[in-house]
């Protein structure tokens, strides 16, 4: 399984991905989930990519063939606003999944694909779409700075309680490995290398790139702080309304037993 997730703020964009894409007792598999495309100085594209790996590696070998054919119609290279960019791959992850699903007619398969994807183009702001299965795609927005894919559950809760707009790149990218390290910690489906790229607004430029494996240190200190906080946390939660009252003869406080009938 997969889970990425992608952050817009005003400073600019975060991407995180995990690498595995096969979980069991005897078998284990990493694979790439994020890809990088600069093909010229005034733009910067990432693709995350969850869903059938056959499918997610034609996407990205068709638009890597479209960008290095000088005869080709449409490109990353000739769209001219991001909102055009998404609409020519959504159009490609919808053509892909049709030949897959073509491909394997009459076999239990599920060829579908799910995308963020996500950039800039000099002129225009930075921004990130959710591309679904079905080939419809959605905006970030002030209302939903984050986009998630695969399994989102586990790692939503402290993107809802911590991102805006206004987050730091330093601090939504730190959000996201602890989003990540929620959703690994309660679904084994979902591992390391862990993939995160922070993209400055305007820079067009790929400075900020970390891979971090199971065994890297900072993943370890990230983990270990969070799970600290968290204790500390419940550790400080107030006490249920009875843990503050005394039992005494006098208190009226009498248990409430399920085995004996109420007498009227």
């Amino acid at each position: 399984m997969t889970y990425c997730v992608a952050i817009s703020s005003q400073s600019g964009l975060v991407f995180c991905s995990d690498s595995r894409t096969n979980a069991g007792a005897d078998m284990l598999s990493i694979y790439s989930k994020m890809h990088l495309f600069t093909p010229a100085s005034d733009r910067l594209f990432v693709l995350l990519t969850a869903g059938n790996l056959a499918t997610t590696q034609a996407i990205v070998s068709r638009i890597e063939h479209e960008l290095d054919d000088p005869e080709a119609k449409k490109s990353l290279l000739t769209c001219k606003k991001m909102s055009e960019a998404a609409t020519y791959v959504s159009d490609i992850n919808r053509e892909e999944q049709a030949k897959a699903q073509t491909a394997t007619t009459g076999a239990k398969i599920d060829t579908s694909a799910s995308l963020i994807f996500g950039g800039q183009i000099k002129g225009g702001a930075p921004a990130i779409y959710l591309m679904y299965a079905a080939g419809n795609f959605i905006a970030d927005s002030d209302e939903t700075a984050f986009l998630q894919i695969g399994e989102s559950k586990y790692g939503k809760p402290i993107l809802d309680r911590i991102i805006t707009r206004k987050t730091t790149l330093e601090d939504a990218a730190r959000c996201a490995l602890v989003s990540m390290d929620s959703t690994i910690k309660s679904n084994a489906t979902v591992g390391p290398p862990i993939e995160v790229m922070v993209y400055e607004k305007d820079s067009f430029e790929s400075n900020h790139y970390l891979r971090l494996n199971e065994d890297d240190e900072y993943l370890r200190s990230i983990r270990q702080s969070w799970n600290e906080a968290l204790n500390s946390a419940f550790a400080a939660l107030p006490p249920l309304e009875w843990e503050k009252r005394t039992a005494s003869p006098g208190n009226n406080i009498h248990p409430i037993t399920h085995d004996s009938p109420t007498k009227g």
